[in-house]
């Protein structure tokens, strides 16, 4: 297929290689050029705008950071609906508000071009390794045009629903997996408090009903003091002011996230918005002072 690629960052760049390897004519566009770089020197195609990149492409594949930059890239002067002919499909892959993915989804069928909201799970690893988890929003026929695609890209995809509930099932991931951070700080802290050996601590967990992902991978990087590694936790904060104002907007009530939601907002009071999520164990040990 013709494919063009938005989004060439730590998730993006590997996701792009994927589909170039597997044989489909690839073009990309980047604010910064020179993150296109190691794609166009293996053989895919750098566009001036989003809207050339949507003129030579059956498909156009985004992940961003946030609502604002989808709807800029889409709508935005020279933006991809200005290159998009009648039957293009937009596969947003990015985390963005479940209302805007209506929105966009509305805003493109009048113009007969198709869209799915297809937030991931998996992080750079499971970009890296194809692994990732595919959550859609959209219409049926429209996934299954792009099927062959996410093929490249993960081992699970799941059609969710209607435009937007894709987004919806990604705020239910992020909210499952940051409190389950918290809770491991939370854990953390307490081990620490009595002097034990945390990584001692953590491998007895991971053996019992207590064991998971988060547990292995965040508990482990508070157990080394491995702040830096994995996704910045400004992004999953990101992610909280979304669901939370959605939570908002739908009267429904959130105890366990409201309160993981003061601990990412302490967080960033501290400084640590570019640290891995992990961090949050330094709000518990540190509430008062800057991070380090």
């Amino acid at each position: 297929m013709r494919v063009g690629f938005v989004g060439l960052g730590v998730m993006g760049l590997p996701m792009a290689g994927h589909l170039l390897a597997a044989g489909h004519e690839l073009a990309v566009w980047a604010r910064r050029p020179e993150a296109a770089a190691p794609l166009v020197e293996a053989g895919a195609t750098l566009c001036a705008s989003p809207a050339q990149l949507a003129a030579r492409s059956e498909v156009v594949i985004s992940i961003v950071t946030g609502s604002a930059d989808v709807e800029q890239l889409a709508f935005g002067p020279g933006g991809l609906v200005e290159g998009f002919a009648p039957g293009g499909i937009h596969v947003d892959m990015s985390t963005i508000a479940p209302g805007m993915a209506r929105r966009l989804a509305a805003r493109y069928a009048e113009r007969g071009i198709g869209w799915l909201d297809a937030p991931v799970s998996g992080g750079g690893l499971g970009a890296q390794e194809a692994t990732l988890a595919i959550m859609a929003g959209g219409a049926a026929a429209t996934l299954e045009a792009v099927r062959p695609l996410f093929a490249c890209l993960g081992k699970t995809v799941v059609h969710i629903g209607e435009a937007g509930a894709g987004q919806v099932a990604k705020a239910c991931n992020q909210m499952l997996m940051v409190n389950a951070i918290q809770a491991a700080a939370e854990a953390m802290r307490l081990a620490a408090a009595h002097g034990l050996d945390l990584l001692r601590v953590r491998e007895a967990l991971a053996g019992g009903s207590a064991g998971s992902k988060v547990l292995d991978v965040m508990g482990g990087r508070m157990a080394r003091r491995d702040f830096a590694a994995g996704i910045q936790a400004r992004l999953h904060h990101k992610d909280f002011a979304m669901l939370m104002d959605e939570a908002r907007q739908l009267g429904a009530p959130l105890p366990v996230a409201t309160q993981t939601w003061q601990q990412l907002n302490a967080l960033m009071a501290l400084g640590g918005g570019r640290m891995d999520t992990s961090s949050l164990l330094k709000v518990l040990e540190a509430p008062v002072e800057k991070m380090q």
